[in-house]
């Protein structure tokens, strides 16, 4: 069925039944009892390529740190990348405080209500533009993310999993696709709708069709043909976790606490510049009784597979590589830095950190 044959009484059907079973099936997730465009933005860049299980406590502690823009523009950098840390892809975190700071600095503190202006921000491209301004504003503008993209390939029996396998005219034909199916007068629950449909009942693998409120307009009704996805690449990499008495000459016996090692990466990395790591080990070859633990870490298309072994300070030198700034940190600080996914996951998972993260996977 190509989009010029649905007609209007069709598209009205399949509106009234979405939007029905979003009333009654819509997850309860903080962002979405709020109609504030800062959090809705907030909202939207930690959800990019990242799982709402995830983003929910990150979502929350963010926004009780940063209630409002202004208060996420005149923080230190270091401090909204501590934030951020364990959502990963930490560009998102540094374009949101950029732009954050050019809003505050040009626009008093708001958010352009467009969504063409909107894109002339730092970070925001088309979906996160047409997101903040329907759901915020109502603007009748389309929201075309994955989830929108696999719902609307098999409403039209499209075999091309998304607009990344199927080129420009693929990528065309979606967008009209959605912007004619978009509900005028509820553009905002109408777009959440599909990305709803599209993460909780429409999924890549093993569809729920039988209850699905779209089935009957749907051409493909199952799994379609997709372009197969690049293989993860494997790589295995050791790091030393050292640990000492705390030397701050001003507190007494048995006051001083623990500190841990960590080096700061250089700011001219493409890879998470400025956070906060634990040393490199110069042999990856961790000898079996010398191990701590291991742990497998995924960074984008790559899977870790990480040694972890315990390294005395005297040893330090000899054993690692040499890289960025290196410092003692008081555990009681460590939690609150910017580190890698990574370090936070180890440091975590060695009790050394309060807060532990509910999706580190260890081996």
């Amino acid at each position: 069925m190509e989009i010029e044959d649905r007609e209007p009484a069709k598209i009205a059907s399949l509106r009234r039944q979405l939007l029905a079973w979003y009333a009654r099936n819509r997850r309860d997730l903080p962002w979405r009892r709020s109609a504030d465009p800062y959090a809705i933005w907030v909202s939207e860049i930690m959800l990019q390529q990242t799982r709402v299980a995830v983003v929910v406590e990150r979502y929350k502690a963010f926004m009780a740190r940063f209630p409002t823009l202004l208060s996420l523009a005149l923080a230190p950098e270091q401090e909204v990348l501590a934030l951020w840390s364990g959502l990963g892809y930490y560009r998102r975190a540094r374009m949101l405080h950029k732009a954050a700071q050019y809003v505050a600095g040009h626009h008093q503190g708001n958010l352009p209500v467009s969504s063409g202006e909107l894109r002339l921000l730092p970070g925001i491209g088309a979906y996160t533009a047409a997101a903040i301004a329907s759901i915020a504003h109502g603007e009748r503008v389309a929201v075309v993310d994955g989830n929108v993209e696999r719902v609307l390939c098999r409403l039209e029996g499209w075999e091309a999993g998304s607009r990344k396998g199927g080129g420009a005219a693929l990528r065309r034909k979606i967008d009209d696709l959605a912007a004619q199916l978009l509900d005028p007068a509820q553009p905002g629950d109408f777009n959440q709708a599909v990305m709803e449909l599209g993460a909780t009942l429409c999924l890549p693998r093993n569809p729920q069709c039988l209850v699905c409120p779209l089935v009957s307009h749907c051409e493909t009704q199952g799994e379609h043909k997709t372009p197969s996805r690049p293989p993860m690449l494997s790589r295995e990499v050791a790091h030393a976790l050292s640990v000492r008495m705390g030397q701050n000459p001003e507190n007494g016996p048995g006051q001083s606490g623990r500190e841990v090692l960590l080096e700061q990466r250089a700011a001219a990395l493409t890879v998470m510049p400025g956070l906060w790591e634990l040393p490199t080990l110069l042999d990856p070859a961790v000898p079996e009784q010398e191990l701590r633990m291991t742990v497998r870490h995924a960074i984008m298309q790559v899977n870790y597979y990480v040694r972890i072994r315990t390294v005395f300070e005297d040893d330090i030198d000899a054993m690692t590589v040499p890289g960025g700034e290196r410092r003692w940190i008081p555990l009681g600080e460590a939690a609150g830095m910017a580190l890698t996914g990574l370090a936070r996951k180890v440091l975590t998972r060695a009790h050394l950190l309060a807060a532990a993260s509910r999706d580190d996977d260890v081996l």
